[in-house]
Parts: structure tokens; C-alpha cells; sequence
């Protein structure tokens, strides 16, 4: 008994530093937030002054105050210049599109939630629920190696190793990460002796600034050894504990939102669905509102529907068939509520946490239709069959490692 269980005690630990769990999932997870929180952006161009600057309700000294009291991050409090926002805003925007396509990764990540925490802080009353998963997200995905897969990282990646074993072909060097850590130094050093940033936000950066130093000398010079081996060791273990901190927060939000239904009479009585479809700021479409309310007995079954599928949800998570089941549910009822009650971002915002528990067959499916249909548009119909890519184990989700959810 003792040896089966050291030998699964260690299997386990060969299992989260040897490679990063869930790349495809944490792809996905990565382009899902970049994609929404860009979205919003340009949704808001016209109005971010209203929302997030000068000529906002919140004014600068409030948001000063509630920053000094709650030492929250934002770097619009560094100036209280209309420019100074813009810039912000375009940074915010900037980082957004790279970090989806998957440009530097690592910076990106860091980048993209200094924009997000930056706005988001700045005004902490705008939003509609969504901005809060964006918020938390923004940071996990700081400690996840987002960009090994369905990127530009990963094409660059594949081309340097192709280099290397070819004796005739190119050396690549990524002058452009190395040039992105100088000029993050060189900010971090205006910023240390400003005083603009203090504390454990400061820290922090220098950390991140330091561990990708680091890793750039790895990279490039120790591309074998010991070294490198401590490396991509301490790397997967922060990746694979960020992608289950991912999973765990995505699981608490569904835990709580169903528990809390459950505490009032309308979702008791099966009628509270009916209300927000009649609710004018909830109403983008007034009549597909009315016509979804007609019919009693479909209120009261969505109503419960909604209040089972998210109690039950966290339970779900080990056993693959019920929770690909529920996952459906809940991406589908997300689509309606973005539509019905005119909450967009709330809705991707929500889908992009779910990603994390989608099966790796099915987005590897997805990843070659989306390439065969990138291959139709740009380079014509072939008529020939993409065969898939082969299922990696260490591929799958946290959540599918135990034997129940492999049955």
C-alpha cells in the first residue's frame, strides 16, 4: 500500500513539472480575454473619457483618494493629463491585439494587465459583472505560459528549432523580446526613483522584470543542462498552478451565483428569469423579450435549469461526460443572455473562463477547422482532408488527470 502510493505520489509530481498541463486550454483562455477586453475597448473608444478619464463622474481626486486608502494598481493615477490617458487607453488597446495573436507572450500578459487593472481601477463603478472576471483573469494569466500553442510565439518557437537542426539554415534571435525587457528596465528604473509605484505592486514587477531576464539567458545560452532543466520545471509548476487557480476561481463564481439563487423567492417560485426581460436597461430587443416570457412553463423550467446546472457545475468537473454536458448548457445560456439582455462583454468574459474545461479533442478539432477554413480563404479550396493533429496527453485539462473523468 505504501509503495503503490509513493509511486502515484510520484507520478503525480513527474506529471505537473514535466510539461505544462493544458495548453491548449490556457490558448484559449488567453485569446478569449484579449478578444473581449478589446472589444470593450473599441466598443468604448467614443466614450472613454466619460468612462474611464477626465470627464468622468469619478473624478481624479476621488480616484486618488480610493487608490490611497485600498492601494490598488492603476497607472492612470501617475498623471491627471488628458494625454497621459490616451496613451494609457492605446497601450491598453496595444497590448490587447498582441496578446492575442501571441506576440511575446510573457510581456504581453504583464502588459495587458497593467491596462486592464490601470482603466478598471481608475473607475471602479463601470461594468457589468464581466470586468470583474476579466480583472482576476488579467493576473492569472500573468504566471501561465499562454503562448505555447495557437500563436506567434509558438510559429517562432517552431521555426528556431527547425533552424537549429538544419546546419545550412538561419540563426533566429528574438531581438524583439530582448529589446521589450530593456525598455520594461529602463520604465521600471524611472518608476522606482519617481516614486511612482511602491510597495509589493513594485516588487512585483521587479520579480517578473528579474525571472525574464532569466529565462532570456536560458533561452540563448543554456539551451541544455541543469539549468534549463530548473527552469521549465519551476515554469510548469507556476502554469499548472495558475491554470487550476483558473479552474477553481471559474468553478467558485458558478458555486456562489447558484447558492445565492437558491436564498431568494423568485428563483423558489420558478419567476425570476421572467423579470430582467422586462426590464427597459435589460431590453435591448423589447419584443424577442416578450415573446421568450409568453409561455409560462419555459420560464419556470429555464428558471430552475439555471440554478441546478450552476450548484451542480463544481461537482461535475471530474467526471468528463456530465461536465462536457453542463459546459454546453452554460456556454449556450451565456450566448442567449448576451443577445436577450444585451450584455455582450459579461457573456464572453464568462465563455473565456469556461474554455478552461473544454476537452483538447474538441479544440484540436476546432483548431483544424479553423486552419482549413484560414487555407480556403487564403490559398483556395484543395479538396483535400486535414487529418487532425494527434490528442497529447499532457494536453489535457487539470480537471481530466484523475481516472474518473477518463472513463
Amino acid at each position: 500500500m505504501t509503495t503503490r502510493l509513493e509511486g502515484a505520489l510520484r507520478a503525480g509530481l513527474q506529471r505537473i513539472t514535466a510539461a505544462p498541463l493544458g495548453r491548449y486550454q490556457s490558448a484559449v483562455v488567453r485569446i478569449g480575454f484579449a478578444m473581449t477586453w478589446l472589444l470593450f475597448l473599441l466598443r468604448e473608444f467614443p466614450h472613454r473619457q466619460e468612462l474611464y478619464g477626465p470627464d468622468g463622474p469619478w473624478s481624479w481626486d476621488l480616484a486618488q483618494q480610493l487608490i490611497a486608502d485600498n492601494h490598488a494598481f492603476t497607472a492612470l493615477m501617475w498623471s491627471d493629463g488628458r494625454a497621459w490617458f490616451e496613451c494609457v487607453y492605446v497601450l491598453a488597446v496595444l497590448s490587447a491585439v498582441l496578446l492575442m495573436l501571441g506576440w511575446h507572450s510573457r510581456a504581453m500578459s504583464v502588459l495587458f494587465m497593467v491596462g486592464v487593472l490601470s482603466l478598471q481601477n481608475r473607475s471602479i463603478f463601470v461594468g457589468d459583472g464581466g470586468d470583474n472576471v476579466i480583472h482576476l483573469m488579467s493576473i492569472y494569466l500573468v504566471f501561465t505560459r499562454c503562448g505555447q500553442v495557437w500563436s506567434l510565439d509558438a510559429r517562432r518557437a517552431a521555426r528556431a528549432r527547425a533552424a537549429r537542426k538544419s546546419p545550412a539554415g538561419p540563426v533566429t534571435r528574438d531581438r524583439g523580446g530582448i529589446v521589450l525587457w530593456w525598455v520594461a528596465g529602463l520604465a521600471l528604473a524611472a518608476l522606482t526613483f519617481t516614486g511612482e509605484v511602491r510597495g509589493g505592486w513594485l516588487a512585483f514587477f521587479w520579480m517578473l522584470w528579474a525571472a525574464q531576464g532569466v529565462w532570456g539567458y536560458v533561452d540563448r545560452r543554456a539551451r541544455t543542462g541543469e539549468l534549463r532543466l530548473l527552469c521549465d520545471v519551476v515554469a510548469n509548476i507556476v502554469h499548472n498552478a495558475a491554470l487550476l487557480v483558473i479552474m477553481v476561481e471559474a468553478c467558485l463564481i458558478y458555486a456562489t451565483a447558484g447558492w445565492y439563487k437558491i436564498q431568494g423567492s423568485r428563483w423558489q417560485d420558478g419567476t425570476a428569469v421572467y423579470y430582467p426581460l422586462h426590464l427597459d436597461y435589460f431590453s435591448p430587443w423589447p419584443a424577442l423579450g416578450d415573446l421568450l416570457s409568453a409561455f409560462g412553463p419555459m420560464v419556470l423550467l429555464v428558471t430552475y435549469a439555471t440554478v441546478v446546472v450552476q450548484v451542480a457545475f463544481p461537482f461535475t468537473v471530474f467526471n468528463r461526460r456530465m461536465k462536457n454536458v453542463l459546459l454546453v448548457f452554460m456556454m449556450l445560456e451565456h450566448a442567449v443572455i448576451a443577445v436577450v439582455l444585451g450584455l455582450p462583454f459579461f457573456s464572453l468574459a464568462m465563455i473565456a473562463a469556461d474554455a478552461v474545461f473544454l476537452p483538447t479533442s474538441f479544440l484540436l478539432r476546432l483548431g483544424g477547422w479553423v486552419a482549413r477554413a484560414r487555407g480556403r480563404v487564403f490559398t483556395g479550396p484543395t479538396g483535400a482532408e486535414v487529418p487532425g493533429p494527434r490528442v497529447a496527453q499532457d494536453d489535457e485539462p487539470l480537471a481530466a488527470q484523475t481516472p474518473a473523468a477518463r472513463t
